[in-house]
């Protein structure tokens, strides 16, 4: 089992920054390939950035050049560095660990999310 949990959240001015983390527990941090989801309201969960084991980073189109995904293995812990918010960045966010145990079988693991709201 890998438990996350995050924090970080908040209400921000457009044109601002937050910085969310992700504490994992009770598997190997170094193995777990590291996701930040978020789900707006009446909208379906959406992957916004991922970092693989070996540190490859993937984001998607919306968030490019505004928000950086991070690891630290000594900490067990990943982050999203979101700046440039845009309201349209409003939206309950979420940690992903996926686990691999063979090539067909993997698990995914969430956190409980955390709010951003981007607001005047």
């Amino acid at each position: 089992q890998v438990q996350l949990v995050e924090s970080g959240g908040g209400m921000v001015q457009p044109g601002g920054s937050l910085r969310l983390s992700c504490a994992a527990s009770g598997s190997d941090f170094s193995k777990l390939v590291m996701n930040w989801y978020r789900q707006a309201p009446g909208k379906g969960r959406e992957l916004v950035a991922e970092i693989s084991t070996t540190g490859t980073r993937n984001y998607a189109d919306s968030v490019k050049g505004r928000f950086v995904i991070s690891r630290d293995n000594t900490e067990n812990t990943v982050y999203l560095q979101m700046n440039g918010l845009k309201p349209e960045d409003t939206a309950v966010y979420y940690c992903n660990a996926m686990k691999t145990i063979t090539v067909t079988q993997k698990y995914a693991y969430w956190g409980r999310g955390t709010q951003v709201t981007v607001s005047s």
